[in-house]
């Protein structure tokens, strides 16, 4: 059944890509999705949503572009179709879509959540579509124009239903000029913790630094820190952990003391999470085989005041 599906689905497209391509959202990913995937489809990319006016301003965003009034009428013209709305919202779609979907069609639906698989369009699935998870693996700011840009040469986590639906994955990456990453069903949610923890938690982790340097009188905190922090993350891009530096690896236990004073008496809110990641930071070294003090590691572990 799915070489089958295959089979029809890659007829269906034309010698430069698709009949027609549709995108489920309004949103700034549905934006760019609609901008770099539309000189891949021989007809206007379909659009659908639930806000008309969202819409009309990603038809705009889009250039060549056209909205259809119903869901019906999207999932019955398109060979491509890319849903791009919120998590929440992604079951109930793939629900709806499947309904509507008329017998014997066989296109390629994709959703652009990270924190799901393809799992969760098995209703179409079951209706005879290959499905995917194709997850961009950078952030969407509303910028359509300058997020295609970035997609060529970003990195897209691929989970496909199965062989077929991952190699029709790949076309679309292709088509954005990405490159395909394939991440396991099972492991989509251990993915996407690792890319909150890196991204979401680095602007929490900045933002207490920056609190604590106005406490400080720096009255720029951003300006004061940009090269010390853009040099750590390329240091650690590029090295890893071996990239550390500073008191933790030196083992200077006077130094973390004037740190957690400091802290408690000027920015109790920022103690914990300091202690959290200075101890994360502790474990790292010993798992690399580094020597921590215990005196330093006591310290940092003693119970909040």
């Amino acid at each position: 059944m799915a070489g089958a599906v295959w089979g029809r689905y890659k007829r269906a497209m034309t010698m430069n890509g698709y009949r027609q391509i549709g995108i489920v959202g309004a949103g700034r990913v549905a934006q760019a999705l609609a901008l770099g995937l539309g000189p891949h489809s021989a007809a206007p990319v379909m659009l659908w949503g639930r806000s008309q006016d969202r819409l009309e301003n990603v038809v705009k965003q889009a250039g060549r572009a056209t909205t259809a009034e119903r869901l019906e009428t999207l999932v019955g013209a398109c060979d491509l179709i890319g849903i791009a709305v919120s998590d929440d919202a992604l079951a109930s779609v793939a629900a709806a879509m499947a309904a509507a979907m008329p017998r014997g069609r066989a296109p390629f639906v994709f959703h652009v959540s990270g924190r799901s698989g393809a799992a969760l369009l098995d209703p179409l699935r079951a209706g005879g579509a290959l499905t995917a998870a194709i997850h961009p693996v950078m952030t969407f700011t509303g910028d359509p124009g300058t997020e295609v840009q970035r997609m060529s040469g970003a990195r897209f986590a691929i989970t496909g239903a199965d062989a077929e639906a991952t190699a029709a994955a790949r076309d679309v990456v292709c088509c954005l000029g990405g490159v395909g990453v394939d991440i396991a069903e099972a492991h989509r949610p251990l993915y996407h913790a690792a890319l909150c923890h890196a991204a979401n938690h680095l602007v929490t982790l900045l933002e207490g630094s920056f609190d604590a340097l106005r406490g400080a009188g720096v009255d720029d905190p951003a300006g004061l820190l940009a090269p010390l922090v853009r040099a750590a993350l390329e240091n650690s891009l590029e090295h890893g952990f071996s990239a550390l530096s500073g008191p933790l690896l030196r083992g200077d236990e006077e130094t973390i003391a004037g740190h957690l004073e400091a802290l408690a008496g000027h920015r109790p809110e920022i103690l914990p999470p300091y202690r959290a990641m200075a101890l994360a930071t502790l474990d790292a070294l010993e798992r690399s085989g580094a020597s921590v003090p215990p005196a330093l590691r006591a310290r940092l572990d003693q119970p909040r005041r």
